[in-house]
């Protein structure tokens, strides 16, 4: 019997982070799908919020409070903020160097809905590359690579390990304590901005064990994202862009995002998305990001990713603009957890970042609160699992017996990814959603893998959860009948 204290699913940002906060002397197992950069922290661009000061605490907390329309937790939510200044600090004690100006301070940056400038950023553009790269710089503990999570080891509300996929053999592997950092579900969608192994595996694999998922109806969808390629993953282009100057136009060049709310291209996301979507179906126009506010040097300073990238894909940034749509990019909901991380009706079991739902977000998630939410969790979590002197006495589980993966499911997968975008997207309908389930059903009614009846576990409490909620609120809306 393989025995860990500690195993870790995924190495993102709350993955490593958690992996941190446990010292040296513990034996903890870090596990991710593929190669560790192809995670949703990888591809972060905005960079991280936090309250700047103690001042700052309660605004952020408000500002938070409004984005998430009435739907988040409270105590979640100051504790995010309280916590937050500490993250930071930790990190660059640490040696993580976030972006300074020329006098050496710390360079604040101000995206949607927030009411000050608070977000740090890292190589301009690239604060999710640097700080994965930081985090997996320090990591101290042992790694499993190329390698899935397929089942979790429970009984009697006791979780005891999981079950792994390790280069096409089955395995057990026993902890005390399992920790769920595995990210959100963005291959459920046709167009998504998240990394390829991003698909909602540990989701639907907590529905089959009965596990509570909350808010799993609130998706958002990024409003600016080039989507004018084949690849799933489509080209991010920051918020930040709009909260330096970077302007949503039509391809006549007008500014419509001010029909829609005063805040204009700096109104939160689900609007964002909601008045660019409703647009182009009303006028049949295209829609572009354009960049005039830009200096050129600053830009290719600021933004060099998006700039190199766009450029390579032909455009003449910033003084060509480029065409956006919305496009699936973070998971609001997830596995339930309470404040200390836990899944609360499994012992030793936790979950952090976009896998969970620690109800920070409720039903619009502020912008660069995810990577914080991910540290800040991250470590409750593992001083948690610190402050927890019990001894625990280990079962022996039988390895299932399942087959993984059959020809036809990649077929069936793309059906899933493409009905999800059509029906369970940025606006809903109750017909459209019903029909979406009857998909989902006969699906799991086929002779499909047991990684595909993950995804579709996922898929169903998702449609389920946005039957179940009849008003529009936040990311979530469902619109009548035409």
């Amino acid at each position: 019997m393989i025995q860990y204290d500690v195993i870790i699913v995924g190495a993102g940002v709350a993955g490593l982070y958690a992996s941190m906060n446990l010292p040296k002397e513990k034996k903890v197992l870090l596990i991710n799908k593929r190669e560790t950069f192809k995670c949703n922290t990888f591809y972060a661009q905005g960079g991280v919020a936090l309250a700047r000061d103690t001042a700052d605490i309660p605004v952020h907390i408000q500002d938070t409070l409004d984005a998430g329309s009435g739907l988040c937790n409270e105590e979640a939510v100051k504790l995010l903020s309280e916590n937050s200044r500490e993250a930071i600090d930790n990190l660059i004690e640490k040696g993580f160097e976030f972006d300074r100006g020329e006098d050496g301070e710390l360079l604040y940056t101000k995206e949607a809905a927030h009411s000050c400038e608070r977000i740090l950023h890292a190589g301009g553009d690239a604060t999710g590359r640097y700080l994965h790269h930081f985090l997996l710089s320090l990591n101290t503990h042992a790694m499993l690579g190329d390698a899935r999570v397929v089942d979790l080891l429970i009984k009697d509300g006791v979780c005891y390990g999981v079950t792994v996929l390790d280069h096409r053999e089955v395995r057990n592997i026993y902890a005390k304590d399992v920790i769920i950092a595995s990210g959100g579900m963005g291959s459920l969608y046709e167009y998504h901005t998240n990394a390829p192994t991003i698909s909602a595996d540990m989701q639907g694999l907590c529905a089959l064990k009965g596990i509570e998922l909350e808010h799993m109806e609130m998706l958002q969808f990024h409003p600016t994202v080039f989507v004018k390629s084949l690849d799933a993953q489509k080209q991010l282009l920051t918020e930040a862009l709009r909260g330096e100057g970077a302007t949503i136009e039509d391809e006549n060049g007008r500014r419509f995002m001010f029909d829609y709310d005063k805040r204009g291209e700096l109104a939160s996301r689900d609007i964002v998305s909601k008045s660019i979507y409703i647009y182009k179906k009303k006028t049949g126009l295209q829609v572009y990001l354009a960049f005039d506010a830009f200096e050129e040097k600053y830009f290719e300073h600021r933004f060099p990713n998006i700039c190199t990238n766009l450029r390579t894909l032909g455009y003449d940034v910033p003084r060509q603009r480029v065409p956006i749509s919305p496009a699936f990019h973070y998971a609001i909901g997830g596995i339930k957890t309470d404040l200390n991380a836990r899944v609360p009706s499994i012992k030793h079991l936790y979950a952090v970042g976009e896998v969970a739902s620690t109800g920070v977000h409720g039903a619009n998630r502020l912008a660069s609160n995810s990577l914080l939410e991910g540290l800040v969790f991250a470590k409750i979590a593992a001083l948690d699992i610190l402050s927890n002197k019990e001894e625990k006495q280990f079962l022996e589980f039988d390895i299932i017996n399942e087959v993984m993966s059959y020809k036809k499911d990649k077929i069936k997968k793309n059906q899933l990814r493409y009905i999800m975008w059509e029906n369970v997207s940025i606006i809903r309908t109750i017909n459209g959603l019903n029909d979406a389930l009857g998909t989902i059903n006969a699906l799991l009614n086929e002779k499909i893998g047991r990684l595909l009846k993950f995804r579709l576990l996922t898929a169903r409490e998702i449609v389920l959860a946005a039957l179940k909620r009849k008003e529009s609120i936040g990311v979530h809306t469902i619109q009548e009948e035409n």
